[in-house]
């Protein structure tokens, strides 16, 4: 079951508070809202210092303040809140991507190789999510769900360029960003935003002609 859960964390807009300690304040009473996304802030904080092995409840509660059974109350459980750490780390990317008023292509493009979007300090936190992906169906299924999304949007404005197979041309241009993202992350000297540009262009012109 796909669990979806929305939170204020904005991942590439903003790093995890305080990535560098998972120690929490002293208890709070929150909203259920309000503790629901502390919770999932608290894990992507988890992720982004000890990647998937330190996701425990444990050190769940110790970033959040809150105690064992709210885990269990507000997500059902760890793959629970871990498939809601995965909604929360796409959310400010498919905010820019509203179905209701889709992006060209050429304003998508901008978006997706903004300094907004490609943000180094959610490196750990993505591979973590994407290593858990194939042995955890929780996960698997919120991926495949906020995929399907993030896919639908660029096809439909790979399509208005008047390109055919749009579908396989999303397919490709996704795979291609992850790869430039984690390039850019672990050699910055090699890669940077205006190279990863280039890049993206050369693979799209002779799909679509010019950008817009």
């Amino acid at each position: 079951m796909t669990v979806q859960h929305e939170t204020r964390l904005p991942l590439f807009n903003k790093a995890p508070d305080d990535c560098s300690s998972m120690t929490a304040p002293k208890y709070k009473r929150l909203s259920p809202e309000d503790r629901a996304a502390e919770l999932v802030q608290a894990g992507l904080r988890v992720l982004a210092k000890g990647g998937i092995t330190a996701f425990t409840i444990d050190n769940i509660c110790k970033a959040s303040g809150a105690s064992r059974g709210l885990v269990g109350h507000h997500f059902g459980g760890k793959d629970g809140l871990l498939a809601a750490c995965y909604a929360a780390a796409y959310a400010p990317l498919l905010q820019e991507l509203a179905p209701q008023d889709p992006p060209s292509l050429a304003v998508l493009i901008d978006e997706l190789l903004s300094d907004r979007q490609f943000r180094r300090e959610g490196l750990n936190i993505w591979l973590a999510l994407w290593g858990e992906i194939a042995v955890n169906p929780a996960l698997r299924a919120e991926h495949l769900h906020q995929y399907d999304r993030y896919h639908r949007a660029i096809s439909i404005a790979i399509a208005a360029q008047g390109a055919e197979q749009a579908d396989r041309l999303a397919s490709g241009l996704i795979a291609l960003l992850d790869g430039l993202w984690v390039e850019m992350c672990i050699a910055p000297d090699r890669m940077d935003l205006p190279a990863a540009r280039k890049v993206v262009e050369a693979f799209l012109t002779p799909y679509v002609g010019t950008l817009r």
